[in-house]
């Protein structure tokens, strides 16, 4: 019973001091496992222009939570927003089905400090699936650490997110449901219906998006070119940070973390960047931390 409240709340505590707890814990993840079946079911609602349309616009909004305002701004604190705006943000970004804003920050300031070593949890060093996937898929890092991120944990609505994690994906999942059932009955030339968003839009979208973010974690650390000499092995990847919306410039953040900013140089595509400064310009964000030309030319070994 535990381990299905798990499922709904990840307060549950599930780790037993009897146990591997870096066994991969397959009763918890029936529901990851069900969300990658759930894509075949392609072959039965087909596919229209709609459909692609939403399942892109689905990807690039949640992504653009994730990158901008999971990582750059609840794991780095890059820039200011309201508090209104920072949960609008997290609540768009736990539909992602990555976790909750706390959870999600705590492991990667976590990873940063540890970045590459025994004690970084996602390292590829431990082996490519283990940190491209495996290390969330174990009873060890189930739970978020919270002394990671006292700044956080004061905002009782982003514990909540934490907590009930699944809650915002199911909603998500209903909302596009229902829009499909309602483009059928309403506008019937878009060639649509329920099952057909509901496919493309939530669990296709969402596959590709975890694992497309996963990357980052595991390609991004062995697969690329290196401006500058971190002590991980992070790389610069110019076709990781176009799926990423501007997180493949990775060697450049690893570098400087405090930068809104990761692809540095104006040829180095952004689009995260992009967005957060116009959102700067009616006021939604404030105090984009740019990279110091100083820093930006520091420990440099290649271009």
């Amino acid at each position: 019973m535990q381990q299905i409240l798990a499922w709904f709340d990840s307060r549950q505590r599930l780790r037993d001091d009897n146990d591997d707890s870096r066994r991969v814990d397959w009763f918890r993840i029936i529901p990851f496992i069900g969300l990658h079946l759930a894509c075949l079911g392609v072959v039965f609602v087909g596919v229209s222009a709609t459909a692609v349309v939403v399942f892109a616009l689905s990807y690039f909004l949640r992504m653009f939570a994730i990158t901008a305002f999971y990582h750059r701004f609840f794991s780095h604190r890059t820039f200011r927003t309201s508090r209104p705006v920072q949960f609008l943000f997290a609540l768009i970004g736990a539909s992602a089905t990555q976790r909750g804003p706390l959870w999600w920050a705590a492991h990667h300031r976590h990873h940063h400090r540890h970045a590459d070593t025994d004690e970084d949890v996602h390292a590829p060093r431990h082996g490519f699936w283990w940190s491209h996937m495996g290390w969330f898929l174990c009873r060890e890092n189930f739970e978020t650490r919270a002394d990671q991120i006292p700044d956080l944990v004061v905002y009782p609505e982003l514990r909540w997110l934490d907590r009930y994690d699944l809650i915002v994906p199911v909603f998500y999942a209903v909302f596009l449901f229902g829009l499909g059932a309602a483009l059928n009955w309403l506008a019937p030339g878009l060639e649509t219906s329920a099952w057909q968003l509901l496919v493309w839009g939530y669990f296709v979208s969402t596959v590709v998006l975890i694992h497309v973010t996963l990357t980052i974690n595991s390609l991004a650390h062995i697969w690329g070119s290196r401006r500058y000499a971190t002590r991980d092995d992070s790389r610069n990847n110019f076709f990781l940070a176009l799926l990423t919306l501007g997180e493949g410039w990775h060697n450049n953040h690893h570098h400087f973390p405090g930068s809104a900013r990761q692809g540095f140089y104006w040829w180095e595509l952004d689009i995260s960047y992009y967005v957060l400064k116009m959102m700067s310009w009616v006021g939604l964000v404030s105090g984009l931390k740019p990279v110091p030309a100083r820093i930006r030319e520091a420990r440099r070994i290649g271009s």
